[in-house]
């Protein structure tokens, strides 16, 4: 394996864009939403392609602005069919998230005969080239910081909100906490997260890292901050992992079924592979305890890996 600075800023974008995704993704699972952050993923494409075609131009801020717009329309949209078509919360999001997505690919082909905007470079990334920046610290990596660090003080700054929202709301209004407000907060956050990190990683990883920490982290703890500290350990070795494992097993596999030429994959999407390993390790482990901890009468673990916040 030929490690150069390339590999090493893309394993330091790839570990901060997946622990800035860890964390708004630990509360919408505890929020019992996790496929609102895949819906957000999908949904915020005909956000960004019609921010473009307003503007004329790929900058952060018309961008960030499609992306909130769209995520705000995605849930509102969601409430909606959910209460008036009377059906529950994973095909309400289903048909919106679905609709979105499929307008938004439209959209990109449209946009993309005017500017380069690809729709497999949506999908997958580009975290390869998004580091290249000779002689200094690569844009993308700054942003991906800079996300990790703002997303880590707002949770900081709401953390006993967020907790009373997840796991009480009921007593978070009795409170004076809106917790309505509070779970709106967390979609802008996931969106304005989502945006950020298409440039480099595309959804596909994007989905991976709002969902798959969070639940492997969840089988191991329900206490609030190991679930928080899991997840992002769980990120951080998903960027790491994924990335080594992507330039060093095609070789590795083509020359064991006789085809020493294949050339090393996308990082992004195998740090995705990766993290799915680390959840099934994670399930492993947790059936282990479960199995492992002594019972009480009553046939009931004494002790447990998995405690309630």
């Amino acid at each position: 394996m030929n490690w150069t600075e390339l590999d090493t800023w893309i394993v330091i974008t790839g570990i901060l864009i997946c622990m800035a995704c860890a964390l708004p993704g630990a509360f919408l699972l505890l929020n019992r939403q996790s496929m609102l952050g895949d819906g957000i993923s999908h949904a915020v494409l005909p956000g960004l392609a019609i921010a473009f075609l307003v503007t004329q131009s790929r900058d952060l801020l018309p961008m960030v602005i499609g992306a909130i717009i769209a995520g705000v329309v995605t849930a509102v949209l969601t409430q909606l069919v959910q209460r008036l078509g009377q059906v529950e919360n994973g095909a309400a999001l289903g048909v919106v998230f679905c609709g979105l997505f499929a307008t938004g690919l439209i959209l990109i082909r449209v946009a993309s005969d005017k500017v380069d905007l690809d729709a497999d470079c949506v999908l997958y990334g580009s975290i390869e080239t998004a580091v290249v920046d000779v002689g200094r610290i690569p844009r993308v990596a700054w942003v991906s910081g800079g996300l990790l660090l703002a997303n880590g003080l707002l949770t900081a700054l709401f953390y006993k909100e967020l907790r009373l929202a997840a796991f009480d709301p009921a007593l978070a209004t009795t409170l004076g906490f809106n917790a309505n407000a509070i779970r709106l907060g967390l979609t802008l956050a996931a969106s304005v997260t989502t945006v950020l990190a298409f440039e480099s990683v595309g959804s596909i990883l994007v989905i991976a890292m709002l969902v798959v920490p969070a639940a492997a982290a969840s089988m191991l703890t329900h206490r609030l901050h190991w679930l928080l500290i899991l997840s992002l350990g769980f990120a951080a070795c998903s960027a790491v992992l994924g990335h080594v494992a992507a330039i060093t097993l095609p070789g590795w596999i083509g020359n064991r079924i006789g085809h020493p030429g294949l050339n090393a994959t996308s990082s992004a999407a195998m740090m995705a592979v990766v993290a799915g390993a680390l959840f099934f390790l994670a399930w492993c482990l947790s059936r282990f305890l479960h199995r492992s901890a002594p019972k009480a009468p009553g046939n009931q673990p004494a002790t447990s890996a998995v405690r309630t916040a």
